[in-house]
């Protein structure tokens, strides 16, 4: 997204704020001080003092989530750019650009880097494909193959069993062979899609603008089932024990059988949910309410917590903690699973635009903001001083 003036005051104020207020960032020194820090539990990464290591200016950013792989960090620009970053130190490895703008958070395995683009509007009733879809390799950038598409995929791109998966405006979605781009299966729907499908077994699921949860066969894309919200499913959804389930634009989290689509129970929120993830044996579910639910997996509530705005991004998750970056904030916000109560923030010295979700590659955290991308990473202890 490109900013305005208005906007480039309120990041150089904010960014000297962040410098005046020191930039090591753990919520509550009662929570972190003294001899108990020594004792913290390793796997309580994001509870850690974490101080941002680098930052990848640009004023190009999307509502995309970056791609990633075991060290390099693939993020998505305005004007058809992607910038491979080195993930430990944010040293560029190459930047491609490939016009049109893109319109679907990317995806990478050990070869490639898959990104969705669109490629133009047609003029007023023309007929002619706007959609595009890549594998760039992660080595140089360099386009391995391009598949053309009668219109844009949206949401996310999934990886999976030698697959690509994505879901078009144009109400198809696809299964691509991810080495080639050859269309395994496309399955035409009635409504488009804008969410992330997930596989799990042999099923694909995805939720559509109508507010259908829809399940296709992985290996032939055969309609299976339906489930029918009253608002659009736009967020993955999580599966367990034979049952998946996801949130709607109607306020509800829904549990339905994987085998048929039949309805097992629903719980209401205040407003959209777009967030449905696994937390160890329950839900972590975030409303565009504001607040944050953890939930059984039989749907009984846990705990609610506020958030200081709206949660469209799909959060990070540890085994003991979600990282959260609520809409209108100036932080993400770090909270502990078991009870919900807040044990971090992370400051990014600006007002958070953006539902690109933050994640995690070699130990390093990295938020997408409007200018750019930060990374957070623990504090490197000084070196010993040298004794003559």
């Amino acid at each position: 997204m490109i900013s305005s003036i208005n906007n480039r005051y309120r990041f150089a104020a904010g960014m000297f704020a962040l410098t005046l207020s020191a930039a090591t960032i753990c919520y509550s020194q009662k929570h972190s001080g003294g001899d108990n820090a020594a004792k913290r539990d390793p796997r309580a990464f994001l509870s850690q003092p974490l101080t941002i290591g680098w930052r990848y200016n640009s004023d190009l950013t999307l509502n995309l989530t970056p791609a990633f792989d075991q060290d390099r960090v693939y993020l998505p620009l305005a004007g058809g750019i992607i910038v491979s970053l080195k993930a430990g130190d944010g040293t560029l490895n190459w930047r491609s650009e490939f016009g049109g703008e893109l319109s679907a958070s990317p995806v990478a395995d050990a070869r490639s880097v898959f990104v969705a683009s669109e490629t133009g509007k047609p003029e007023s009733g023309a007929r002619r494909a706007t959609g595009a879809l890549r594998a760039l390799g992660k080595e140089g950038g360099v386009t391995q193959w391009m598949r053309t598409l009668a219109m844009p995929l949206q949401g996310s791109l999934t990886l999976a069993n030698g697959k690509l998966f994505g879901g078009g405006r144009d109400g198809k979605l696809y299964a691509f062979e991810s080495s080639s781009g050859e269309v395994r299966w496309s399955f035409a729907y009635s409504a488009p899609f804008d969410s992330q499908p997930v596989v799990a077994g042999t099923r694909v699921y995805a939720g559509s603008e109508d507010g259908n949860l829809i399940a296709l066969d992985e290996l032939t894309g055969k309609l299976l089932w339906r489930y029918r919200t009253r608002g659009p499913v736009r967020g993955p959804a999580a599966i367990n024990n034979g049952i998946v389930y996801f949130g709607s634009a109607d306020n509800y989290l829904y549990a339905v059988n994987t085998t048929n689509g039949s309805l097992l129970w629903r719980k209401r929120t205040g407003a959209g949910v777009e967030a449905v993830v696994r937390a160890g044996e329950d839900l972590l579910v975030a409303s565009l309410d504001n607040y944050v639910y953890k939930f059984s997996l039989r749907g009984k509530r846990l705990w609610k917590r506020q958030m200081p705005g709206r949660i469209s991004a799909q959060p990070l998750i540890t085994e003991l903690e979600a990282l959260f970056t609520p809409l209108s904030s100036s932080a993400g916000v770090v909270l502990e699973l078991r009870d919900g109560r807040q044990v971090n923030s992370l400051p990014v010295g600006e007002e958070i635009t953006t539902s690109a979700s933050p994640i995690t590659v070699g130990g390093v955290v990295l938020l997408t903001t409007e200018h750019g991308l930060l990374a957070f990473s623990q504090p490197r202890e000084p070196a010993p001083l040298k004794m003559n």
